[in-house]
Formats: structure tokens, C-alpha cells, sequence
């Protein structure tokens, strides 16, 4: 069996402080002031940074749980807190969407006056605040999965960011209030599909569906190409974590193996296909006649 851990996520446990640390600073300020400036649009910003704030507490507790020394009752440890965590966070994050787009809704029915100066000031501080972050995760996210998804997450939202700051400009030279509101719903999609693809995910994660980099079918093709392999069977592929992947098979090898050939295939599962965790049953025969072989996806 092969444990390896990625330890260079660790060295941005400074700048996932930073960034929570930041952004919920500026969640609560964007709520003080949506209410202020009676702003739908700014109301569903700070709920779409919310939202990520939660996805930069789950990519650090991603961390920091993989380093858990596994138990005699918890055999691997805690990374599946991670995945119940991720489920937990899509929920929440629907909920708060709902909530959001019947406020846009009710400003349509009953228009009222926005500061759109007000509205372009707070937007333009989250410009700054998720740009900075995301520029904390720039070198990270080239080569660490983890720190490329905190990457995304803050460019997205700074992105969404400047779509509320042009909205208040166009507010303040148009006074067409229902920009808000629709620039609003226009937020919570983007907040729904977000969190939809991580409740699904999470959801199939957590019944150990194949993780969707994988292609189960070209890892099988992998192991049936290595010299002295002549039969692959019981192969299984599954998150141990939202960062972490295990596989275990059983393969005939009728010649035999040294230590090295098993070493070497895990190596190149972890370089190929960033399998983690590595699981190999090495038989001379198949003794099971009955059994049919892993056949591939239907």
C-alpha cells in the first residue's frame, strides 16, 4: 500500500487565513451596507462571497484534516468530514440564494431609491479584497488542485465584484432602479449553479463514485499495458477526501514481481492520475473461473 501527502498545500495555511480572515471582514461590511443603500445586488454579492469564504474553510480544513494521524477506529483518518462538510456548505448556500432572490423579487414589485455612489464604493472595496486573494493562491494553483479551486473561487468572485460596481455606475447616470434587482438575479444564478455542482459532487463523493478527473477505463488500460501484467479485476477508484483519491485492484501477474514493480506502478498512479492512495493484490492466476473481469463504464 502507498501513502503519499502533499505537504505544499500547508504552506499557504498563511495565506487561507488571510483571505477568511479578509473576506468575511468584508461580507459583513457589504451586508451593513446592502441595507444601507437598500441594494439587492449587494445583498447577493455578500452572499456569493459567503459562499466562497465557506469554500476557503473547507480547502483549509482539507489541509490541516490530512495531516490527522488515523485511529484504531477512524482506520483513515477524518477526510471524509471534509465531503459531509462540502455537502453541509451546498445546502446552506441554496437556501441563502432562495432567500436573496425573493428580495430582488420584491424590489421589482415595490422599486425604491439606491445610492448608486454608495453601491460603486463598497463594490470597488470587494475589488480590491478579492483580487488581492485570489493573488495569494496565483503561484500555488499551477500545481496544487487544492489551491487552484481557492483561486478560481476568489478571480470568480472578483469578477462578479466589478459586474455590481458597473451596475451602481449605471444606476447613478440612468437612476433605473431595477438594475439592482435584475443585476441581483443575474448573482444568485451564478451562486446556484456554483452550489449545485458542489452538492452534486459532494453527493457522489460521498457514495465513492469515481472522482470526475479520473477516467476508470483509461486507468484500467494503464495497468493492463504494464509488461507482465496479464489480467486486471476488482478494480475500484474512490475519494478519500475532497483532495484525495484511493484505488485498489487485484493484478495477475503469472511471472511473478519484485518490490520495485509495485513501487513503480503506484509512483506512476500518483504522477498520472494523482491517486494517493494505492491498494495492488499481485495474484500468479486468476483463481476465481466465474468471475468476470472489469469490463469499463456503461
Amino acid at each position: 500500500m502507498a501513502h503519499h501527502h502533499s505537504h505544499g498545500s500547508q504552506n499557504y495555511g498563511k495565506a487561507f487565513g488571510i483571505g477568511i480572515a479578509l473576506n468575511t471582514i468584508y461580507v459583513a461590511v457589504e451586508l451593513y451596507y446592502g441595507f444601507v443603500a437598500n441594494s439587492s445586488a449587494l445583498l447577493a454579492d455578500a452572499g456569493h462571497n459567503a459562499s466562497d469564504v465557506f469554500s476557503l474553510i473547507l480547502a483549509w480544513a482539507a489541509i490541516k484534516i490530512a495531516t490527522k494521524r488515523p485511529s484504531k477506529r477512524y482506520t483513515y483518518g477524518l477526510r471524509k468530514t471534509t465531503i459531509l462538510a462540502s455537502m453541509i456548505n451546498g445546502v446552506i448556500i441554496i437556501a441563502a440564494a432562495g432567500l436573496i432572490a425573493w428580495d430582488a423579487i420584491q424590489k421589482f414589485q415595490d422599486p425604491a431609491g439606491i445610492s448608486g455612489n454608495l453601491v460603486m464604493i463598497v463594490a470597488a472595496i470587494g475589488l480590491v479584497v478579492n483580487t488581492g486573494t485570489a493573488f495569494l493562491f496565483w503561484k500555488g494553483s499551477k500545481g496544487d488542485l487544492n489551491i487552484r479551486g481557492a483561486f478560481l473561487h476568489m478571480a470568480a468572485d472578483a469578477g462578479v465584484t466589478l459586474g455590481v460596481l458597473l451596475g451602481g455606475l449605471a444606476i447613478k447616470y440612468t437612476g433605473l432602479t431595477w438594475i439592482d434587482p435584475a443585476l441581483s438575479l443575474v448573482i444568485v444564478l451564478v451562486i446556484l449553479y456554483s452550489a449545485w455542482g458542489l452538492l452534486r459532487d459532494s453527493v457522489k463523493i460521498a457514495i465513492d463514485a469515481v472522482p470526475k478527473n479520473i477516467d476508470i477505463d483509461e486507468v484500467e488500460k494503464f495497468l493492463m499495458d504494464i509488461e507482465g501484467v496479464e489480467e486486471v479485476h476488482d478494480l475500484h477508484i474512490w475519494a478519500m477526501s475532497t483532495t484525495e483519491t484511493a484505488l485498489s485492484t487485484h493484478l495477475v501477474v503469472p511471472d511473478g514481481h519484485e518490490d520495485q514493480f509495485i513501487y513503480d506502478i503506484r509512483e506512476q498512479l500518483h504522477e498520472k492520475y494523482e491517486i494517493t492512495h494505492t491498494t495492488l493484490q499481485i495474484e500468479k492466476e486468476f483463481g476465481d473461473k466465474e468471475y468476470k473481469p472489469y469490463q469499463g463504464l456503461e
